[in-house]
């Protein structure tokens, strides 16, 4: 059965070098990434990768083995989002995937590490951490005067309950820094498998506190003076629903193609901002990766 669906993360620092890692964190929180959730999906079909007689695995120590037995995943493809949370314009960029899972517990990817502490009866609860690298103003001419939301950590917690092909979880996650906001996601997914095929369809919900709620989609007096913006005050509250689904189809025992389309649509305070321009928020990727 999938794992958690990653968070969204969105990045910039250098035209280039920034735009790549802003591209990494929105696709993330919008889970994205779908190649980070196949392990447990394709584990009854993984097959232990043997060295060529000349590699020196005395010497060297057997390493492939090892990736294996990590389930990395490593690829790329390209993502369409929008230029940021609200935005009725749209980018198109290229999209690194990179993810490991280090068996039943560990799971890795470029947005952070989660850790399962406890599972029973389908039952999952764990810890994570990661980033947040907040909003540069210069993402869009939208942004222009409403200056930059600062990076933060990010530390969490997920629990999780699966039947069969189905299953609900719960995250909790806190910004140390930037923000400071406090996020709340809820949902519900179900995967199947045919043949070299892999479906999965994913709904969830996200709630935000005042904190997360005023940077996004707040504007302050100052604000509203330099962008032209009207002021705006955004209380905690439901921010937004997303539909996604993927298909991932293993060309080969460890090549694979993925792709990922859904939409999100914002509600409450976050919706009526006049930050936002659009609250319904399409996006979608496509990548090719290799599992070891």
């Amino acid at each position: 059965m999938t794992r958690y669906l990653p968070r969204l993360l969105r990045l910039k620092t250098t035209s280039s070098a920034r735009g790549a890692v802003q591209t990494i964190v929105l696709a993330s929180a919008l889970g994205l990434l779908p190649v980070t959730t196949l392990a447990a999906d394709l584990e009854n079909g993984d097959v232990a990768v043997v060295p060529p007689q000349e590699f020196d695995s005395g010497r060297y120590g057997d390493f492939r083995d090892r990736l294996h037995d990590w389930k990395v995943t490593v690829g790329a493809g390209a993502i369409y989002m929008p230029e940021y949370e609200g935005s009725d314009k749209f980018d198109i960029n290229p999209l690194p995937i990179i993810s490991a899972e280090f068996g039943d517990r560990i799971s890795v990817d470029i947005t952070g590490v989660t850790v399962d502490l406890y599972e029973a009866n389908g039952f999952r609860a764990g810890v994570k951490g990661g980033y947040d690298l907040g909003r540069k103003e210069d993402d869009s001419d939208y942004l222009r005067g409403l200056g930059d939301i600062d990076a933060g950590g990010i530390i969490g917690g997920i629990v999780s309950y699966e039947v069969g092909p189905f299953e609900a979880y719960a995250e909790l996650d806190k910004t140390i820094g930037g923000s400071d906001g406090l996020t709340g996601t809820v949902g519900a997914k179900a995967s199947y498998r045919y043949e070299s095929f892999l479906f999965s369809a994913d709904v969830s919900g996200t709630w935000a506190d005042d904190k997360h709620m005023e940077s996004y989609f707040g504007v302050t007096s100052a604000q509203s003076a330099n962008s032209g913006l009207a002021q705006y005050d955004a209380k905690a509250g439901v921010k937004r629903v997303d539909v996604k689904g993927s298909i991932t189809y293993m060309m080969t025992e460890n090549w694979l193609v993925t792709g990922t389309a859904g939409a999100g649509f914002l509600m409450g305070d976050a919706k009526d901002s006049p930050i936002v321009k659009d609250d319904v928020q399409p996006f979608a990727m496509l990548g090719v990766a290799y599992r070891f």
